[in-house]
């Protein structure tokens, strides 16, 4: 063993140790007397999600990738040659590869908004259809693809905080919400069932033609699911983390 794989040894035998002496290693701590505690917090929460790339297995955090969503909905139209697809299965990749751009708090209140931005998220589905799109009737299935670049999302949470039995104090997650904007949008579908090439180029056509206006149709259910996420996350993180381990007073 050469003396660089030796220190490296070493070292990793070192981590244990050191993680039981600190066990919230995944967090910084910040100083609510700091003038520029903002920051302090951007900084830490960007420490914390590179953590979470490379797991935390203290927060149940192994592999943060791919994002897993059930189903979507979406729905063009009234009556019943209106479009209606469900995409199910959703498998997103590149959501950890965020960076938080921005936050405000006000700390008395347990009020904090996070700026994140992801270079590029990529999807794949399963999709199901049906009715009628571009006066070609879009009933099957396949699979769905698409990729997302220049990812801005804001998350507002309101926590409240209450003794712990261990004598700190916990956060306990009482609102969360977020909305989001994407710059590029690039989608399709492919393999359709029935093997029709004219209705899978029509659908490629319209799905690329009126990708924002898509998108913006399929927020709500999108949102809805995506806070239902990151809210068993935070609850996940403030259930195991004290607050003083985010904030101290000093």
């Amino acid at each position: 063993m050469g003396y660089p794989d030796a220190i490296l040894l070493g070292l990793l035998m070192l981590l244990p140790a050191v993680w039981s002496q600190n066990p919230f290693y995944y967090i910084k701590q910040c100083s609510t007397n700091n003038p520029e505690v903002n920051e302090c917090i951007r900084q830490s929460t960007n420490y914390l999600v590179a953590n979470i790339r490379r797991g935390i297995p203290q927060l149940n955090v192994q592999n943060p990738e791919p994002i897993v969503i059930d189903e979507i909905q979406l729905a063009l139209g009234t009556g019943p040659d209106g479009y209606r697809a469900i995409f199910k299965d959703i498998e997103a990749y590149g959501v950890s590869n965020c960076t938080i751009t921005a936050v405000r708090s006000d700390i008395a209140t347990n009020q904090f908004q996070f700026t994140f931005y992801i270079p590029k998220i990529s999807a794949r589905a399963m999709y199901e259809s049906s009715g009628v799109l571009i006066l070609v009737q879009a009933s099957g299935g396949g699979n769905y693809w698409g990729e997302y670049e220049g990812v801005k999302v804001k998350v507002y949470i309101r926590a409240s905080r209450t003794p712990g039995d261990d004598g700190l104090s916990y956060l306990n997650l009482q609102q969360l919400k977020m909305d989001f904007s994407v710059k590029d949008i690039r989608m399709g579908v492919d393999g359709i069932h029935n093997g029709n090439a004219v209705l899978q180029a029509a659908l490629n056509l319209f799905i690329n033609s009126n990708s924002q206006e898509l998108l913006k149709e399929m927020k709500p259910h999108l949102k809805k699911k995506l806070i239902a996420l990151m809210s068993d996350f935070v609850n996940n993180l403030f259930d195991k983390v004290p607050y003083e381990a985010f904030l101290s007073d000093e």
